[in-house]
């Protein structure tokens, strides 16, 4: 009977399975096919393995590692094998864990390229499954929810050129989603706060970017103490066994860079600031471009980069992809915004309410590190975005789902065809009928509420299609696009 019951509960995860199978075997194609150095900051981050794999130690970011110039060259010409990458290092004030776990890899393969990805790709697999797992915590009794969410994200194509490109983003994902699902259980007593406090510890060590879930955790255990009517002093007592831990993890790395590169530089950012001398400044290209153009373009590369704009940012999809991933997108907001109202209208369970807030807090801060980062320096690249995944997968599984309601289907279809009427006629005047936006608003004005009115026992069916139209983006985007503009 046990035996029996193992083999019913592992039929029910054999969707879960799938989307990481495939996902494995889309990214290696990435990992085999992508050519050498054509994703972003490659080189660096292969350099600082490197170090270490030779025993040099930790690496010092120091005067000359950051050439734009060369850089330039470098991305113009394709990575040309003349023209060496060894002095490409401006990733050398990174936090050392992914480095260290990679290293054995880099000896087991005499330092070779595929080898390095795959084993991100391996990590960014525990990412997708730790999304979908943090996703089972809003709809338990939901699975197909979960796992729609969690394929969304894994199929994103940018997401996963990323995530088979050798670079520390896999891990600090992959830690960070798993700390945040731990954190969701935390919410409702099913982890222990030195958990919480060893993985943070972690997260610590691999990317700065991952440092927003020390304001998540301090949020995590006023949510706990509201929720079971805690006292000031548990909450202190938790917080001590969550950061106490995480702290001094951090310390480590920290104590190291105030030795290296001077107080207050404890993570080698000043250093980093004023080594990549050269890169594009957002001042210069407002008082060159104007406010308005420039704000323009920085919406426009971020939602291209999110989505799918590969190598140095220099592969740019066919415009009708990127139209047709906007409806796609303005869809799922659509549809995610009618939930949330409808949810808040009738109550939100406490998970449901708290998580929520958890996953909210986590994207909000992603976006304020995103914008501020972009104050300084010109980076609208949509991976930066990328920690907020969470919240993406549970908008778009929600809003899928909400736009599965018939009446609110029939009235998204009215209004996208008033918005195709609209176009039409605007275009006749100015004598430019726009054929393939008319052509994307009409197809998704007529398959919406055709899939509402599908009986539910095959809304399965709907979201496996979905998942593989998204499949088949991955594998146009790496064999159309990439690896033709790319291989030299």
């Amino acid at each position: 009977m046990q035996e029996a019951g193992s083999k019913i509960q592992a039929a029910k995860h054999w969707p879960a399975v799938a989307i990481l199978a495939i996902f494995l075997v889309v990214g290696t194609l990435y990992a085999v096919y992508t050519p050498v150095w054509q994703a972003p900051d490659e080189p660096a981050h292969y350099n600082y393995i490197r170090s270490l794999a030779e025993g040099d130690g930790f690496p010092v970011l120091e005067p000359g590692d950051y050439d734009q110039a060369y850089l330039s060259r470098l991305t113009s010409e394709r990575f040309p094998p003349e023209l060496s990458i060894d002095s490409i290092e401006y990733e050398d004030h990174q936090p050392p864990l992914y480095y260290l776990l990679i290293t054995p890899i880099f000896w087991l393969s005499g330092g070779n390229v595929v080898a390095l990805r795959v084993f991100s790709l391996l990590l960014g697999g525990i990412g997708v499954a730790m999304l979908m797992a943090m996703l089972r915590e809003f709809w338990p009794e939901r699975p197909g929810l979960a796992w729609l969410g969690g394929g969304i994200v894994a199929f994103i194509p940018q997401f996963v050129a990323m995530m088979a490109a050798i670079n520390n983003d896999a891990l600090t994902l992959a830690l960070l989603w798993l700390w945040l699902w731990l954190a969701l259980r935390y919410l409702r007593g099913a982890t222990s706060p030195w958990v919480l406090g060893i993985v943070l510890g972690l997260l610590l060590l691999t990317k700065s970017t991952g440092y927003g879930a020390v304001v998540l955790a301090v949020l995590a255990i006023a949510l706990r103490a509201r929720r079971t009517g805690q006292s000031l002093r548990w909450s202190a007592r938790e917080g001590l066994t969550i950061l106490g831990p995480a702290l001094v993890l951090g310390a480590f790395w920290w104590v190291r860079n105030v030795v290296v590169y001077g107080w207050p530089d404890v993570m080698g950012l000043i250093r980093h600031d004023a080594i990549v001398t050269g890169q594009p400044r957002t001042l210069d290209w407002i008082v060159r471009d104007g406010l308005f153009p420039f704000l323009s373009g920085a919406l426009r590369t971020t939602f291209r980069s999110f989505w799918g704009q590969f190598g140095w940012m220099g592969v740019v999809l066919d415009a009708r992809i990127y139209l047709g991933l906007a409806i796609f997108s303005g869809l799922i907001i659509w549809g995610a915004a009618w939930r949330l109202a409808t949810g808040l209208r009738v109550g939100l369970e406490a998970r449901q309410r708290d998580g929520l807030l958890l996953l909210g807090a986590s994207a909000l801060i992603t976006a304020a590190l995103f914008v501020g980062y972009n104050l300084t320096f010109v980076q609208h690249q949509g991976r930066y975005l990328f920690t907020a995944l969470p919240l993406v997968g549970l908008a778009a599984a929600a809003g899928l789902e909400q736009l599965l309601n018939r009446k609110l289907a029939v009235v998204t279809a009215l209004c996208m065809l008033l918005a195709l009427i609209v176009v039409g006629v605007v275009g006749l005047l100015a004598g430019d009928l726009p054929f393939w936006s008319m052509a994307l608003f009409g197809a998704a004005m007529v398959a919406l509420p055709v899939a509402a009115f599908v009986p539910q026992r095959w809304h399965g069916l709907l979201s496996a299609g979905l998942l593989l139209a998204l499949t088949a983006l991955d594998v146009w985007c790496l064999f159309g696009f990439i690896v033709p503009i790319l291989a030299r």
